[in-house]
């Protein structure tokens, strides 16, 4: 997944935080890692210069998703899942092919 795939993930999980429980039941977690990782580095500080309103927006979207508890996601947990998902995933394709 590059930079902006993931960027684009976070965002709009930010946006429709539901997304986020559905992704952990669907156990999709390189995309929850793409979440946290996204929260960690915060908002860039230049957006309120460039897009004030966006700026305020993801910054809001940011502290909902710390106090509906997602700082409590552990990244390198959630990273490791996603490699092991994609190890399988990837050898049942050549299993099957």
């Amino acid at each position: 997944m590059t930079p902006r795939e993931e960027e684009l993930i976070a965002r709009e999980m930010l946006e429709r935080p539901e997304l986020l429980g559905i992704r952990l039941q669907e156990k999709r977690w390189g995309d929850v890692a793409a979440l946290v990782r996204y929260v960690r580095h915060d908002v860039p500080a230049d957006l309120a210069m460039t897009d004030p309103a966006l700026y305020k927006t993801l910054r809001d979207q940011i502290t909902f998703f710390h106090l509906r508890g997602g700082g409590s996601l552990n990244l390198s947990t959630l990273e490791r899942l996603a490699a092991d998902a994609n190890r399988m995933s990837h050898e049942a394709s050549l299993a099957a092919g």
